[in-house]
Formats: structure tokens, sequence, C-alpha cells
């Protein structure tokens, strides 16, 4: 064992029970999971298990006190055993028993009339419970100081808590409420409780809660189930869907009588565990299966609402685009009526065409694109902007072009600047009596 020679005989050994309840091989993780818990093996194996299940830790967090399961204290078929105290044998036995009993039955008359009298002054402290599970592991703390660490684990929670892990896991619940002032108390923990074979039974078929009656929550939990006397001991369990308790065992009781008459009630009832256990997994079976039909609907509808929004998005494209289309068509439509509006306003404002025998006039042969020749008198006084817009007025012209000479070719500067007539006059430039002009689309 690693590291064995810096803990303590008592730390090793409880090392060793924590691997034999847990079944953890790793010994480095099972010191490293009791030093967590201060070595205190009852916590750290619950602890564990409930790790195991994925439940939440009982012991270092706080958490609320839960509701108990539907209890159901009389059944149908309750075993109920009370087991009376060894008469004496011999007579110095019956010698004993007879001179000591008058002095008993005053004492305890006594100590009754005095508690009686002592709760009509104070109430109860008991009937406070503010410290549930202090109260547990208070009472478990006091077991280890006064009878040693060899003893089944006790369940460290509520009584609460322990009914509702039992009914969850479907085990059986073994209740043992102990009376401090009780004679027989000693004896039935050091004999019976710590006995090896009833630990182990315990400790491997059910869960086992226990806590002291002088303490808040035991006093609850004694008031619920209403012993007689002690040592008292309930086995619970899961039947017709609530929590039964099928067995209660008063008084005085050996260790293989303990285990007899608990190996006999257990068997009367597994039958109950059985039948529920069926009807769980009947449940779990049904919710798996609408769980998972309930998944492929939400598939099959996470589906549709995806080809949906695709058909939305392509329609939303669709239309988007004919409205992109629409708007470029109108826009289209918009520069050709700007044009030829724009055109009719130039045709006129062109200037008259002179006569054919006036000196100043000036004939014009003009190529367009299209092969089309057009012919046109200025004056030479006229601007070549005249020109321009005598072109540009012209149905078969492209919208932007250039007006060039042939030879030499030089390029006529009658376009618009800046929305201002600022060209010049035919005589200006020097354009001769007749000129061959040829219209250049800037866009081809």
């Amino acid at each position: 064992m690693a590291d064995e020679e810096d803990i303590s005989p008592q730390q090793t050994e409880k090392l060793i029970q924590f691997q034999d309840l847990t079944g953890m091989e790793n010994m480095g993780r099972c010191r490293e999971i009791l030093g967590r818990h201060g070595w205190n093996l009852e916590t750290a194996v619950q602890d564990t298990f409930n790790e195991r299940e994925g439940a939440p830790t009982v012991f270092n967090q706080p958490t609320p006190e839960p509701r108990p399961p539907t209890m159901n204290l009389q059944p149908r078929g309750q075993r109920v055993y009370s087991v009376g105290r060894r008469q004496p044998q011999g007579i110095l036995q019956w010698g004993y028993f007879v001179i000591l009993f008058p002095f008993r039955f005053v004492y305890s008359t006594f100590y009754d009339i005095l508690l009686f009298v002592y709760r009509l002054l104070r109430p109860d402290p008991r009937r406070n419970v503010t410290d549930p599970i202090g109260d547990v592991t208070k009472f478990i703390q006091n077991f280890n100081e006064i009878y040693g660490p060899n003893h089944p684990v006790f369940y460290q929670g509520t009584y609460s808590q322990a009914l509702n892990d039992a009914k969850k896991e479907l085990k059986f619940l073994l209740v043992y409420l102990q009376g401090d002032s009780h004679q027989d108390t000693p004896e039935f923990c050091r004999e019976t409780l710590c006995n090896p074979e009833v630990t182990t039974f315990l400790n491997t078929r059910l869960l086992f809660w226990a806590c002291n009656t002088n303490s808040p929550e035991g006093y609850r939990v004694s008031q619920a189930l209403r012993e007689n006397t002690y040592p008292f001991l309930a086995l619970i369990v899961l039947r017709e869907n609530k929590m039964a308790v099928v067995g209660r065992i008063e008084g005085p009781i050996g260790p293989q009588e303990l285990l007899q008459r608990l190996e006999r009630i257990m068997s009367e009832n597994e039958t109950s565990l059985a039948v529920a256990r069926a009807d769980r997994e009947e449940r779990n079976f049904n919710q798996t299966l609408r769980q998972e039909q309930d998944e492929a609907y939400l598939q099959s509808l996470h589906a549709d609402q995806e080809k949906e929004r695709k058909k939305r998005e392509e329609r939303e494209e669709l239309e988007r685009k004919e409205l992109e289309a629409q708007e470029a068509e109108n826009q289209r439509q918009r520069k050709l009526e700007e044009k030829e509006r724009r055109k009719e306003e130039l045709r006129k404002t062109l200037p008259p065409e002179p006569s054919s025998d006036d000196p100043n006039s000036v004939r014009l042969m003009l190529k367009i694109p299209s092969g089309t020749r057009l012919e046109r008198r200025f004056h030479k006084d006229d601007s070549l902007q005249d020109l321009h817009d005598y072109v540009f007025c012209h149905e078969e012209c492209p919208d932007d072009f250039q007006i060039v000479t042939n030879f030499p070719r030089r390029t006529l500067p009658c376009n618009p600047r800046d929305g201002t007539n600022n060209a010049p006059t035919f005589g200006d430039y020097g354009v001769g009596k007749t000129e061959v002009l040829f219209v250049h689309d800037n866009e081809a």
C-alpha cells in the first residue's frame, strides 16, 4: 500500500473497510476520498454512492428538507416481534431479581412522575427540529466513541431523505431508534449491531438509518412510528406505491435471531419490490419511448420549418430580384422619358436651318454608327453645341458620342461641359463650307 507508513493504524483499517464497501480498487483514490471527508467512513461511503448515482451530496452542502413519501404504518401482513427480557435462571438470579424489583419499581414510578411534572412546566424541546442532519451526525459520533467504528454504515441524512432514497432505489430501509436510558441498549449495540455478520448483512442488503430519541430528529421519528420499547427496529419498503412498515422488532434481540427475522420479512415482501421494479421499468420504457417519439417529432418539425424557411427565403429573394428588376426597368423608363423630354426641348432650341444659297451657311455630312448618313446646314455663327444637340436628338444616334473629322482626325469641342454652353462657333473653329464628319459611339 503506497504511503501507508504516514497514516495511523485506525486510518488504515478505515481505508480497507472503505475499499471493501465501495469495491474501489485504487487505494490512492480511496485515501483521497476519506481524507476529504475527515476520515469519516460513513460519510465517505455514502457520498461515493451518491456520486455514482448522480445524486447530490448530503453532507458538504446544505440541502432543503425533502418531503417524506406517503407512509403506511400498519399495512396488512405486518410482522411485529416483541422480544422480552430473559427470565432469571437459578436461585441466585431470582433472589437478586426479587430484592431489586421494589427499588426498580419505585425508581421508575418516581422518575415518570417527575418527568411528567417537568414537561408540564417546560415543553419538550425535542418538538422543535432545527438541525436534523446534525442530530444524526451527533448520534453517529457518540456511537463511534462508545462502541467503536466496527458497526453497520449509518445513513447520514435525515429520516425523510432516507425514505426518499429507499423509495427511489427500491431498497429496504431499516430504522433503529435508540433510547439511551433503556437498560438493554448497551448490550444490543455491543452484541448485536456491532456483530460482524449483522454488519455485513445490513451493509449489503439494505439502507440503515438510526438516531437517538433524545434528539429532535429521533423524537420526531419516534412519534411517527410509535414504538413501545427499546431497542426498536422498523423495516420499511415500498409496497402498493406507499412506503410501508412491514416489520417491527421491539426489545433485546440477538444477532442470529435478528438476521432470521429480517430475512423472513424481506423474503415475504420481495415480491412487492419485484412488482415495483417491473412497473418502474415499464414507466421508464414508456417515458423513453415518448421521449424518442417527441424527439423524432421535433426533428421532423424542425426539418419542415427549415424547408419552409428556405422556401420563404427563396420566395423573398425572388421577390427582391423582381422588385430590383422592376425598379431597374422603372429607372430605365424614367431615363428614356427624361431623354425624350430633353430631346424634345433641344429640338425646340435648335437654330433654324439656313438656306442653301446663304453665303454664311455650313453644309455638314454626318455618318452615324448605324450607317445612316445625315445632312444638315448650320450658320457660321451657330455654336458647335447646336451640332451636338442635333445629333443627340436623332433617334438612331447613341447617347454618349463624339463628333470627329476624318483627316486630319480631330474631335470637335461640341460636347457640353458642366451644363454650360462654352463651345465655339463654326466660324471660330474654322469649319469649311462643306464638311464630312463621323459620330463615334463612346460606349461601343
